[in-house]
């Protein structure tokens, strides 16, 4: 984590870092994972000195999982599912 980040982000880090981790990722992939997602969530706040433009317009990190998990209506039917 970078100097100065505040424990939320701190928090934030390890989080993502676990969750990685018993996924299955190595350690090194883990924290590349964590550090890529906090930094942006950082930039996207405003937290960060510079941020990218992708950092700043694109969707966020927490919605694009979301959207992974969810298939909503695109799903199979109960039907199909039965």
């Amino acid at each position: 984590m970078p100097r100065g980040s505040s424990p939320k982000r701190e928090r934030q880090y390890e989080h993502i870092k676990d969750s990685a981790r018993k996924r299955g990722e190595s350690e090194k992939r883990s924290e590349e994972i964590a550090a890529r997602t906090v930094n942006k969530e950082r930039a996207r706040s405003g937290e960060s000195r510079t941020a990218s433009k992708s950092s700043t317009e694109d969707m966020s990190s927490s919605r694009r999982g979301g959207k992974r998990s969810h298939s909503g209506s695109e799903g199979p039917t109960y039907d199909q599912l039965y």
